[in-house]
């Protein structure tokens, strides 16, 4: 479990649900429940809030075992229609309060995250949210931030996996009590997964590449949300905690990472969310 700047905690493994819609969402979020996952993440932008709703009415687990996030877009920005989003989003779920609400992108070229902020911080005042944070800030997203409202975020969700291992960016979140949560923490399933030095490595601990990264992120101190709608799948990402890689084999991993490692060149000083 990690203990938030605000005094909420949170579990320090998650599931992502990204694409994962209608019935078939529903089955692989019950399923995702059934094998241990507590947090479960989504997004107004998913489509999918109602899906997680229903696998959750389904799963028979009560809802305060679960660690419910989900994200407000950039349309929603000005303060009165971030209420109403995510009033919105807590209809579509059959919630009374998501235990996360994150901003998802700075979209600095409007300039409106200090409103939207701002908005998140009365929900949580009026009992919509327990904790709020950010997806994709950059430093002087949440300087700003702190500057303008005095209460910097419980959470920066942030894209991380071998190939951009975010250094610099963890290192302002944990020096600013900021827990650094990984979406796309296995590179969206792209190259990283043959990478020679991680094939090497799953070998050397007897462990699949994916269960390689998931514990170096776990060990980099940062939540991974891994998704997969594979029952078999969802136990072997959450099997990563009978082992622990060395330093000198955590270097070789942080040394894939590149300047250009981004998946979707989505970078959060340019990128425009909607």
């Amino acid at each position: 479990m990690y203990k938030l700047n605000d005094g909420q905690q949170i579990p320090d493994f998650g599931f992502g649900t990204y694409k994962l819609n209608g019935r078939k969402g529903v089955q692989s979020i019950v399923s995702a429940i059934n094998n241990g996952y507590r947090m479960i993440d989504t997004a107004y932008n998913y489509e999918n809030e109602g899906t997680v709703g229903k696998a959750i009415a389904e799963s028979g687990i009560n809802r305060d075992k679960l660690t419910v996030t989900s994200k407000l877009p950039g349309r929603y920005y000005a303060y009165d229609d971030a209420i109403t989003a995510l009033q919105e989003s807590l209809y579509r779920s059959h919630l009374d309060y998501f235990d996360l609400y994150l901003l998802h992108w700075p979209n600095p070229k409007r300039g409106m995250y200090v409103e939207a902020w701002q908005a998140l911080i009365d929900a949580q005042k009026f009992g919509l949210v327990k904790s709020i944070g950010v997806c994709n800030f950059l430093p002087e997203h949440l300087e700003k931030l702190q500057k303008e409202t005095g209460i910097l975020p419980a959470i920066n969700q942030i894209e991380l996996h071998p190939y951009f291992n975010q250094k610099e960016m963890r290192q302002f979140d944990k020096e600013n009590g900021i827990v650094t949560m990984d979406w796309s923490p296995l590179g969206r399933a792209s190259s990283v997964l043959k990478n020679e030095t991680l094939v090497q490595l799953g070998q050397k601990y007897h462990k699949s590449v994916g269960q390689i990264i998931l514990r170096w992120e776990y060990q980099l101190d940062t939540i991974p949300i891994p998704k997969s709608s594979s029952p078999i799948r969802q136990r072997e990402n959450m099997n990563i905690f009978d082992f622990e890689i060395s330093q000198s084999d955590m270097e070789k991993i942080n040394d894939l990472t590149r300047p250009d490692g981004r998946t979707e060149n989505q970078d959060p000083a340019v990128y425009e969310e909607f």
